[in-house]
Parts: structure tokens; C-alpha cells; sequence
């Protein structure tokens, strides 16, 4: 998440004195790429792995600064939740064995955490989003207590003016209002980094652009959010609007999200998506801790160019253009942002390896990639590849139209090969990491397909709780043997876990999938729902979804026994409804509805958040839980 040092309180005189020295740094930087003082003649990777904590429930773990505690290694950080963590990996020079360095390290860093969790009844998940998520997990008492991460979240409910809200369709829909940025805690990414040499810039970036749909494709891990499954990459649109600071205007007129892939090719140099950043996104953070850049440049000196990396912090492009000094000389990097954490470390080098591979050779045979394919078309294969992986239909150079399988096995493969082949990569790596990109796209089973397809094998077999939480138990066993995604079997219900921690609360299992009528509508069409659906209760909601009233299989038997239904008259629901039923929130625990249940003999329990109806309890519902946790129980006795 960059800087930690922030200001939290804002004013004018500061919002000032920040973009002086922003302004300076960018004028800095153009006179260190005239005086050719970036580092060239080598070319570096890296990368940041972000990760879930859980507990033995396999649900958030707001362990991370306990975790912290135990483990003292500058490489691990905080990220923005108490639930996740982040471990930066040494630079190494691409060639060789670097691949591998990258794999070892990141297992050691791995086993480290992993060692340190333990003690605190924790595990780590690698996925790009962690299925067992809720939204009562993304409250501000979940952030880091960290002054940058609040003062980003100031910052970016004043400028929208509103709360976060915005739909994402998949197999699912998902429509969410939110009213902080803890949104973007749902996402665990795989950044990897990439020196180029200042010359060089802007045509590598370009290639970047290009590469990132077929890479992201065969990347996928994050299909499902809040029990929805949406996108193959549903990161890419959670987190474009997680921190969008857009105001209803600025959506109007079209203006770019602070996240964003870009909509032009660069021309020239980096120094062009620096001004650009800066023109078109306010300032959100400021700091006192910049230096005047100019005047150590006079001085023979290289600048940290701090009010910069502050202000580009806070522009998430896919791939972002970093500025960075490495034994004091300065140096260019392409942050590529899209690969989510996950399934498995070998399946992230790998897919490091198509990245770097691509990057490489491409551009020997594509020196200008701007001549073989459209912007737009670049794009469009971006957003495709982030929602249907593989299966995504490609326009790509010149002209030519595939899935992204075909283009990846039958023209990619090959030249990602002959890329790492290029730079020095071991043969005996590029084989490694090639082949498991090879059958991954073969059998077709990202880390997203594999959890799409576990959940429907066990649709049925077990509430949704209990499949995200099983799910989640054989990710983190798949993960502890390293074994690639394309060799994992079907996740199916996990025994081990603790069951009750599934049923623990009626939003659990409660039933979301509502028919519902209003207070006007007539009795004839209530009775005909509760036929046609085999259900013996009704909600009544207004226009606006709250809850109004509750009409049940009894209360139409009244009716009829009273003789008050005829063909001459028409008899509203509001007649017969009992107005303002007995409700209860998703956070109420189940014994405790049981016991309202029983005590009210009531037979069903609207459940609503903020007085809209969100799902219904019945005591059929009640009695299949009783069933199913007795079965359980005498099963284990």
C-alpha cells in the first residue's frame, strides 16, 4: 500500500505545499531521463505475494499484527486488513536460476509465516479472494490501525461524496453498497515487477498492455465473492470500484477510475503517465517527508522523488509505472497488478515466467506492438480474459480472433519459451514453469474453474457456508503440498471442520432466494405464489424492500373459513397480512431464533438489514438444521 507516512487532517496550505513538490519531482524527473542518469544494462524481477489469515473455522483472522510480533523479517508487511498480510521478495537479476530463487524463497517465506500463524490458531489462504468473505468482515474495525490506511479512506469518501456502490454480473449478480474502502481487502494479488531501461519504456509497456489478457487468463483464481459466483477474475471489478473516488459528476462525464487499465497507448516515455496521473487525479494523501528534488540534483545528488511515489500510490493502473533506486542509482519498473495469489507458489512463478517470457520475446518480433493491434482491442481482451478466463474470445494482432486456450497453447507457449531461452533462464526452469502452464490450458482448470466446478459438485450436499468453508479447507490443503492447480481433485465437504461454526447465525442458512408481494396486490396472487413455490409464508415489502408485513398459509385458510372470497370481491393482502411481523437481523445466532421461534410459536422469521427484508427463516428450515446437526452428532459419538 506504498508510504506510511501521512497525514490523516488535511488543509488547503498543506494540499499546496504537497503539490509544489509534486510538481518539482516531475520536472526532476524529466531532467534525469535528459541526463541519462537511469540505471540500464540489466534487467531485474520481483514480487509481492499478499495472503489470507483464517482460523480453524476457515473465516478471517484478525491475527496480523500478532503474526507480526512473532516473525522479525523486514520482508513481511501489513496490507489494509487485520485478515491479511504481505511478503515482499528479494530483486533478482533476470536469468539463470532466478524462477526457481523466486519459488524457494517465496516457500521459505511461506513456511515462515505459516510457522508463526500456527501459534496464533491461524492459517494462510493463498486466493485471489477468499471464498468464506462477508461483508460484516469489511468493516473500518477490520483495517490495520495504520494512519495511511485511514487517511485513504478519508480522503476518498470526500471526494465521492456518497457511499461505494456498484453491480457485478456473472453466472450471478452481486449488488453491493458500501461505505468504506475495506472493499479492496477482498483482494489478494501476485504483483510482479519488471526493470526496463528508460529508452525502452514506453514500447515494453506497451507489450505489457498487450500481454496481460492472455497472462491474466490463464491466471484466474478469484470466481466468487460474497457466495456469488461472478467473474473468473472478479478482482478486477471489485477493486475498480473499491477505490473509485469518482463522484456521481465525475461517473457522468466518463472521467477514469483511479484503478484502471489505461485508454491510450504511450507515445514516448514514462514521464507521460506521470503527467497524466497528476493532471486527472486529485491529490489524496499528503506527507511532510519530500525533499526539494532540483536542488539535489544540483548538488550531484538522486532524489527519492517522494511527493511522486506518494501520489502514484494512490493511481492503481494494471500495469503501473514505478520509479525506484537500487545502491544509489535510479531505476525504472512495470508493476504488473492483475495475477491474483494463488492457487499454488509453482502455479504464481509460473505464471511470472509467462509474463517474463512474453515480455521478452514479443518485442523482438513486435518492436512497435501499435502497429499489429488496436488500443481498444487490447483492452476489450483485458476485461474478456478477467471475466470468462480461457474460454475468453480474443481479437488479437492483425486481425486474427480465438479463445485465449488457443492463442496461449498454440502461439504463446512457444514463445514464452523461446523468451526465457532469450534471457538466460535454465532450461531445466523454463521447462518447469512451462509445463505447468501447458496443462493448465490443456485440461482447461484455472484456480477459478476449479473452485466453479467444486462448488457445483457439492450443490445440495451442504448450505453455502458450510461449501465455501470446505472449499476453503482444500485450498489451504492443496497449497501446504504445492501440488499446481491443474492436478487438484474437486474439493467435497470437509468432515474435519467443526460443522456448528456453519449454523452459528441464521444468516448462514437463512433462505435468500425470496418471492415476495406487496400490501395491494390481491390475496388470489399470495395463495398462487405459496402454490406454485410449495411455501407456506409470503413476505409483504414496499417499493423499497422493506418489510411490511408476513401472510401465511393459515391466514388464508381464515379467510376462506369466514366466507370473505368471492368472485365479485377482491380482497387485498394488506387485509390479511399481520403487519410488522416479528423480525430478525443475518448476525442473530440460530439458538437464539430457535428460542424466539418457540416461545412466539411463530413458523417463519423475516430477517432483514436495515429494516429491508434480506431472507426468511421457517421452521422448516429450523427443523432441517436440527436434522442435519443430530445426524452429525450421533455420527461422531
Amino acid at each position: 500500500m506504498g508510504e506510511q507516512s501521512v497525514h490523516r487532517e488535511q488543509d488547503d496550505g498543506m494540499m499546496r505545499v504537497f503539490m509544489k513538490a509534486l510538481l518539482n519531482d516531475v520536472r526532476a524527473m524529466e531532467r534525469m531521463l535528459e541526463e541519462g542518469m537511469f540505471e540500464t544494462g540489466i534487467r531485474r524481477i520481483g514480487a509481492e505475494q499478499e495472503m489470507f489469515l483464517v482460523n480453524a473455522a476457515r473465516l478471517p483472522a484478525h491475527t496480523a499484527e500478532a503474526i507480526m510480533a512473532r516473525v522479525n523479517d523486514p520482508r513481511l508487511t501489513y496490507e489494509l486488513a487485520k485478515f491479511n498480510l504481505e511478503a515482499n521478495l528479494t530483486p533478482q537479476v533476470l536469468g539463470g536460476d532466478c524462477l526457481r530463487k523466486m519459488e524457494r524463497e517465496l516457500t521459505e517465506l511461506m513456511a515462515v509465516v505459516r510457522d508463526a500463524a500456527a501459534k496464533e490458531q491461524t492459517e494462510i489462504v493463498l486466493s485471489g479472494i477468499l471464498p468464506t468473505l462477508k461483508k460484516s468482515d469489511l468493516t473500518l474495525d477490520s483495517m490495520i490501525p495504520n494512519p495511511r490506511y485511514r487517511a485513504l479512506n478519508d480522503a476518498i469518501m470526500r471526494l465521492r461524496g456518497s457511499q461505494f456502490g456498484f453491480s457485478i454480473k456473472g453466472t450471478d449478480s452481486l449488488d453491493i453498497q458500501h461505505d468504506n474502502v475495506m472493499l479492496e481487502a477482498c483482494n489478494a494479488s501476485y504483483q510482479i515487477h519488471f526493470q526496463v531501461e528508460p529508452d525502452e519504456f514506453a514500447s515494453l509497456y506497451n507489450m505489457a498492455q498487450v500481454v496481460t489478457a492472455p497472462v491474466i487468463a490463464a491466471a484466474v483464481n478469484s470466481p466468487l465473492l460474497l457466495g456469488k459466483r461472478l467473474w473468473h477474475e472478479t478482482r478486477i471489478a471489485v477493486f475498480e470500484n473499491s477505490v473509485d473516488a469518482r463522484s456521481d459528476l465525475q461517473k457522468a462525464r466518463g472521467t477514469q477510475p483511479r484503478v484502471h487499465f489505461g485508454d491510450r497507448w504511450i507515445e514516448e516515455s514514462v514521464i507521460e503517465i506521470y503527467k497524466e496521473d497528476i493532471a486527472r487525479f486529485r491529490v489524496m494523501l499528503t506527507n511532510d517527508d519530500h525533499q526539494d528534488s532540483m536542488e539535489l540534483l544540483d548538488q550531484g545528488k538522486v532524489p527519492r522523488l517522494d511527493a511522486l511515489c506518494l501520489h502514484n500510490s494512490t493511481v492503481y493502473r494494471w500495469n503501473r509505472a514505478c520509479y525506484g533506486i537500487t545502491d544509489g542509482e535510479p531505476h525504472l519498473r512495470i508493476e504488473h497488478r492483475t495475477l491474483p495469489s494463488g492457487p499454488s507458489i509453482i502455479d504464481e512463478v509460473s505464471n511470472s515466467a509467462l509474463f517474463f517470457g512474453l515480455m521478452s520475446e514479443m518485442i523482438e518480433h513486435y518492436p512497435d506492438i501499435r502497429e499489429h493491434i488496436a488500443f481498444d482491442d487490447t483492452r476489450a481482451n483485458f476485461l474478456a480474459a478477467s471475466r470468462y478466463g480461457l474460454q475468453a474470445q480474443f481479437r488479437w494482432l492483425d486481425g486474427q480472433q480465438m479463445t485465449a486456450q488457443s492463442l496461449i497453447q498454440e502461439h504463446l507457449l512457444p514463445m514464452a519459451r523461446q523468451g526465457l531461452a532469450r534471457v538466460g533462464i535454465r532450461k531445466t526452469d523454463i521447462d518447469r514453469y512451462m509445463n505447468v502452464i501447458e496443462k493448465r490450458t490443456g485440461n482447461g482448470q484455472t484456480g477459478a474453474r476449479w473452485m466453479l466446478d467444486s462448488m457445483k459438485s457439492m450443490d445440495g450436499t451442504m448450505n453455502s457456508d458450510e461449501a465455501m468453508r470446505s472449499l476453503t479447507s482444500s485450498i489451504i490443503k492443496n497449497q501446504i503440498t504445492d501440488r499446481p492447480i491443474h492436478r487438484w481433485r474437486k474439493a467435497e465437504l470437509c468432515e474435519q471442520q467443526d460443522w456448528r461454526e456453519s449454523y452459528r447465525t441464521v444468516g448462514q442458512f437463512m433462505t435468500t432466494d425470496l418471492f415476495t408481494v406487496q400490501a395491494d396486490d390481491l390475496i388470489d396472487f399470495a395463495a398462487s405464489i405459496m402454490e406454485w413455490k410449495h411455501i407456506r409464508h409470503v413476505p409483504v415489502e414496499d417499493d423499497q424492500g422493506h418489510l411490511v408485513g408476513l401472510v401465511s398459509h393459515r391466514d388464508l385458510l381464515r379467510i376462506i373459513a369466514r366466507g370473505n372470497t368471492s368472485k365479485d370481491k377482491s380482497v387485498a393482502v394488506s387485509d390479511i397480512m399481520t403487519s410488522d411481523p416479528l423480525s430478525i437481523t443475518p448476525d442473530t445466532p440460530t439458538v437464539d431464533a430457535i428460542r424466539l421461534m418457540r416461545q412466539k410459536k411463530l413458523a417463519c422469521l423475516p430477517i432483514v438489514t436495515d429494516d429491508k427484508l434480506v431472507g426468511v427463516i421457517t421452521e422448516g428450515d429450523m427443523l432441517y438444521v436440527a436434522g442435519k446437526l443430530l445426524e452429525r452428532f450421533l455420527e461422531e459419538g
